[in-house]
């Protein structure tokens, strides 16, 4: 299927066009020659993201020098700031589309692309848990109408233009997540999105390091609002405090009908299973998830509150919460060997570490309850409190295996290591038995980048 054609992207590149390049067509977008598919237009990026978010880690590579890769994978057009001219007949052969700068050409793209659909957006913020609430939207919607969301956790100043610009015209809803790790970035992202529904998550102290304070972190969550229109709606928690906000459309969600929130709901645990009875507009929605912890009974609060606002119907959903599944590393189970191995290791900060201890501690498992905790990094100032406090909670598990410096003023209860490298995991699985729950908990860097769940896993199916 064609996503764009080359007469559509001279529409929007004009001052790009030359009369000898042919007609051609685009299948894809992609800013990775190792990932490229056939037809794809390969954007290269320089790695600069610019003054609008100089706060961002720069990129040193070119994307120009990886042109020859992106043309044997199967590159059909290139979009480039500076021409590319070799003896290698193949990239010359290549049509390529010069612009100044290929970042902002890409945010153009975007723009086109959220221009030329009819599409209701989505847009989601928030600091733990929106690429699970995206994707579960994503499961809903697909099944109601031509969904398209972004894919993995593709929410920053590359990821979101490029979500964008993938997006097909005739697509129906538009799922789009926005992050952020310093001040400033949200807003105009926001604005490329242009959603028509906004959803705060919640505010945590995710990379607190890099912010004044929570507060400075409630106003850039907030700052969503600065691309919805005045038709638009916005999502938060019912506690969040939105003081000053100017803004018309606000819907809440929450805990409970004393929670006073326009969206709410009461939980119930057996087994596996977690049943939920919610009311939204003075309807009744009950509906089961395969997943435990307060934490996603309020994500699922929000979905359905999204859903209810992006004009989904919302009984044909609740009867399909049950088959939710949730991203790898943001909870998933697994049982091996007997053992039950919580998955949570993509990332943590002290709520979603607090909500996962408290859900490990309450899950209905017959053996122990252990956990292997990773620091949680950018923390700033408050660093030392939170891993002291976080601690402190996890002595009322069966076993704890600490990992990296933030712990190491309070080692866990079966000791503490500098780095995951260092987990031993043959001694590891022999200290454990049939029923026992293993929750791995962590900070990006610590456990999802080193890949320690995958070689746990590998391990346990050779037992």
């Amino acid at each position: 299927m064609t996503l764009w054609s080359s007469s559509e992207l001279f529409d929007v590149f004009p001052q790009s066009k030359e009369s000898q390049i042919s007609e051609f067509f685009i299948k894809g977008i992609s800013i990775d020659s190792r990932t490229i598919q056939q037809g794809d237009l390969f954007i290269a990026l320089d790695g600069d993201p610019g003054p609008e978010f100089n706060s961002s880690v720069n990129n040193t590579r070119d994307g120009h020098d990886f042109i020859p890769m992106a043309i044997s994978n199967g590159a059909a057009a290139l979009l480039v700031s500076k021409k590319v001219d070799t003896n290698v007949s193949q990239i010359n052969d290549t049509p390529q589309i010069l612009v100044h700068n290929t970042l902002k050409a890409m945010q153009q793209l975007a723009r086109a692309a959220r221009k030329r659909t009819k599409a209701k957006i989505a847009g989601i913020t928030g600091s733990s848990g929106k690429t699970t609430v995206k994707s579960w939207l994503d499961q809903l919607l697909v099944k109601q109408g031509q969904t398209h969301a972004s894919t993995g956790s593709l929410n920053n100043h590359w990821g979101v233009p490029l979500s964008l610009s993938r997006m097909p015209q005739n697509s129906d809803y538009g799922i789009f997540e926005i992050g952020t790790n310093h001040p400033g970035e949200i807003a105009p992202l926001s604005k490329l999105v242009s959603p028509d529904v906004a959803m705060v998550l919640n505010v945590l102290p995710a990379h607190i390091g890099n912010f004044a304070g929570l507060s400075d972190i409630r106003k850039e969550k907030l700052s969503i609002v600065e691309g919805l229109n005045q038709q638009g709606v916005l999502i938060v928690p019912v506690e969040l405090d939105i003081e000053g906000l100017d803004f018309r459309k606000i819907v809440t969600f929450g805990l409970g009908a004393e929670s006073g929130a326009d969206v709410y709901g009461e939980a119930s645990f057996s087994g596996a299973v977690t049943s939920v009875k919610a009311m939204l507009r003075g309807q009744a929605i009950n509906y089961d998830l395969n997943v435990h912890g307060d934490h996603r009974v309020l994500s699922s609060l929000a979905v359905l509150a999204m859903l209810d606002c992006l004009g989904g119907d919302i009984h044909k959903a609740a009867k399909q919460f049950c088959t939710l599944t949730t991203p790898g590393g943001r909870g998933n189970v697994q049982t091996l060997s007997g053992i039950h191995v919580i998955d949570d290791s993509y990332n943590a900060n002290p709520a979603s570490m607090s909500y996962a201890i408290k859900a490990l501690r309450e899950s209905s498992t017959n053996g122990r309850r252990i956990a292997i905790l990773g620091e949680m990094l950018e923390l700033g100032d408050q660093s030392l409190q939170s891993h002291h406090d976080i601690a402190k909670e996890a002595q009322s598990l069966d076993g704890v295996i600490t990992i990296g410096d933030g712990f190491k003023e309070v080692p866990g209860s079966w000791g503490h290591l500098n780095s995951s490298a260092e987990l031993d995991i043959t001694d590891l699985l022999k200290g454990l038995s049939k029923g026992d729950s293993l929750l791995i908990k962590g900070s990006n860097k610590v456990f999802w980048q080193s890949g320690l769940v995958k070689k746990l896993i590998a391990a346990l199916e050779l037992i």
